[in-house]
C-alpha cells in the first residue's frame, strides 16, 4: 500500500484530500503538515473522521515527509509551492500540486499573471495539466501533476468536446462563471466576510483573473492555433460550487445533433462527466460534495447561439477530487477510487 503526504493539510482542500485519503482503499496517509507550529488533530478540522481518529496535522519537516511518502499532495499558496514541490520532484516523489505554480507551460507568463519569478522553470516541461478527461495518457508517466483551476475545470469540459470537434467560432467564447466563498480559501480578505458576501453577489478580477490563461493554453492546445476567451467571475452567497454558463458561436451549418453528439462521444465512458442532454441544465445541489462535472447545454436555430452550462464543486472536481481522481490515473487504480460513496 502506497503512502500519501498532504502539504497545507490545514486549508479546504487539505480538509477534503484527508477525507477522501483516509478511506481510499489503496493508499494510506504518511503525514499531514501545516505552517504553524502548534499540532493539530485532523478530527478537529475534519469531524467525518469520528472522535477515535488519532492523525495530527504537524508542523512542515521536508526531510521526514520525503522519507516516508510516495505521493505528496501540495496544498500550497500560489508561488510557495514552486520550491517545495521541485525539492519533492528531485527525490523521486510523485507530486500534485494544487496551485497555480506548474500548469503555466510559459514561465513569462506566470510571472505575468502571479507576479513571482518562477523558481523552478527547468520542470514546467515535466508538468502535466491534471485534466484527465482531456490528458489522461500523459498523466500516466508524469512524476509532476499540475492540478487545474477550479474555474477552468468547468469551462474547459464545457468547451473541450466543441473546440476538438471544431464545431465553434473560436473567437466567439464568452465563459461567465459563478463561485462559492470556498474558493477563495481560508485567507481572511474583507470581500469574503459573512457581511459582505451574505445577501449579496457581484463580479471580481474582470478582464485580469490568473485563470483566464490557464483556461486559455489548453484550448489553444486541442485547437492547434491561439484561442482567446472572455472571462468574468462572480462571487455567489454559498459555501461551494461553481456554476459557469458560456456562451459560444457554432459554426455554420452545425446541427445540434451534432453538437449533442459531440458531448456525448466525449463524455460517455468518463466516469465523472454527466451530459444531461439538449435544454437540460445542471445546479449546483446536483454536484456539491461530489467529484461530478455536469453539463448542459442548448443552440438557437436563429442566432446560431450554443450556451453550455457547467456545474462543479470547487472544492472537490475543482481541487481534492480532481486531485485523487489524478492519483488514480497516475498509479493505475480505479479512477473511482476513494471518489465514490
Amino acid at each position: 500500500m502506497l503512502t500519501c503526504s498532504v502539504v497545507g493539510a490545514t486549508s479546504f482542500t487539505g480538509n477534503e484530500l484527508i477525507r477522501i485519503l483516509v478511506r481510499h482503499p489503496h493508499v494510506k496517509i504518511g503525514f499531514l503538515t501545516t505552517r504553524s507550529e502548534e499540532h493539530v488533530y485532523a478530527r478537529d478540522l475534519v469531524p467525518q473522521l469520528g472522535k477515535a481518529n488519532d492523525l495530527v496535522i504537524e508542523k512542515f519537516n521536508f526531510r521526514k515527509v520525503a522519507k516516508h511518502s510516495d505521493v505528496v499532495f501540495l496544498t500550497l499558496p500560489h508561488t510557495l509551492a514552486m520550491g517545495i514541490g521541485g525539492d519533492f520532484y528531485d527525490e523521486g516523489k510523485i507530486v500534485i500540486d494544487l496551485s497555480a505554480d506548474f500548469r503555466l507551460e510559459r514561465s513569462a507568463v506566470y510571472e505575468e499573471w502571479y507576479h513571482e519569478k518562477h523558481k523552478r522553470k527547468d520542470l514546467l516541461k515535466h508538468a502535466v495539466y491534471g485534466l484527465p478527461e482531456v490528458y489522461r495518457e500523459p498523466l500516466k508517466k508524469t512524476n509532476l501533476i499540475a492540478n487545474p483551476g477550479c474555474y477552468p475545470t468547468g469551462a474547459l469540459l464545457g468547451l473541450h468536446p466543441l473546440i476538438k470537434n471544431d464545431l465553434i467560432k473560436r473567437d466567439s467564447i464568452v465563459i461567465d462563471s459563478k463561485s462559492g466563498v470556498s474558493g477563495a480559501g481560508k485567507k481572511l480578505s474583507l470581500g469574503t466576510q459573512f457581511c459582505e458576501v451574505d445577501e449579496n453577489f457581484g463580479a471580481y478580477k474582470v478582464n485580469h483573473h490568473q485563470h483566464a490563461p490557464e483556461i486559455e493554453q489548453t484550448l489553444s492546445n486541442v485547437a492547434g492555433e491561439k484561442v482567446r476567451i472572455t472571462f468574468v467571475p462572480h462571487l455567489l452567497p454559498v459555501n461551494r460550487g461553481i456554476l459557469s454558463t458560456i456562451y459560444v458561436k457554432r459554426k455554420t451549418g452545425v446541427k445540434k445533433d451534432t453538437l449533442v453528439k459531440a458531448f456525448k462521444t466525449s463524455y460517455a465512458a468518463e466516469p465523472f462527466v454527466r451530459f444531461l442532454g439538449l435544454d437540460r441544465f445542471p445546479t449546483l445541489h446536483q454536484v456539491q460534495h461530489t467529484n461530478f462535472c455536469d453539463i448542459g447545454m442548448t443552440a438557437n436555430d436563429k442566432t446560431d447561439q450554443v450556451i453550455v452550462i457547467t456545474a462543479i464543486d470547487n472544492l472537490l472536481k475543482g481541487a481534492s477530487g480532481q486531485a485523487v481522481q489524478n492519483m488514480n490515473v497516475r498509479l493505475g487504480f480505479p479512477e473511482e477510487a476513494g471518489l465514490m460513496g
